[in-house]
């Protein structure tokens, strides 16, 4: 679970970027950009992070919050799933990343795993969407939905990028050292139970 402090900054800062984008009063407008300074202040206390620092961070976000999109895909071939080895961390993960704008959630999937792993895609089913903070570690001053794809592999090998050092198939009882931020343990084995059960109902929270 998010530590409470994390949510009350997160609504306070919420409260502020509404107020700042929809307020026309200059006092008003003064009131919600003291609210966002509160919010950094908080963040700030409880994470050691500069008071500067998290106001850049939070700077970023503009008009109306609304979550952040990750999407995964679940690329399953004879029992073993495709994972990349992340640039930034040397862990592992499904291929995928931000949702871009101006694409769907099956092309944005498609586009991840030609770009981290080089391989040719064909999204089936969404499996889950997943607040990331209730289940993944950090815990993200953003609020993040994750959406697991299944997917069907068709071709395709991997090919050197920025982002991605390798990719490889695992069976379910042999994964590598994974990226939690972006998947646990347990969101990978219920990729493999998706897969497994044609029945399998998509979970959300």
């Amino acid at each position: 679970m998010e530590p409470k402090w994390l949510i009350w900054a997160r609504e306070i800062q919420s409260i502020a970027r509404a107020g700042l984008t929809y307020s026309k009063d200059k006092y008003d407008l003064d009131r919600f950009n003291q609210l966002e300074k509160l919010a950094a202040e908080i963040i700030s206390e409880y994470t050691q992070i500069g008071v500067r620092k998290v106001e850049e961070l939070l700077a970023q976000e503009t008009g109306y919050l609304t979550p952040k999109v990750d999407v995964r895909g679940a690329i399953i071939k004879d029992n073993r799933i495709l994972l990349v080895k992340e640039s930034q961390d040397g862990l592992w993960s499904m291929p995928g990343g931000w949702a871009d704008v101006n694409l769907s959630v099956s092309e944005n999937i498609i586009k991840e795993a030609k770009e981290e792993a080089g391989v040719s895609i064909i999204p089936k089913k969404i499996i889950a969407i997943l607040d990331r903070n209730r289940y993944n570690k950090p815990i993200s001053m953003q609020s993040i939905y994750t959406i697991f794809v299944l997917c069907e592999f068709v071709n395709g090998k991997f090919e050197r990028n920025i982002e991605t050092e390798e990719s490889r198939f695992f069976e379910q009882n042999h994964l590598p050292d994974l990226s939690i931020t972006r998947n646990t343990k347990e969101q990978v084995e219920m990729c493999f139970k998706a897969h497994l059960n044609c029945h399998f109902e998509t979970l959300f929270d």
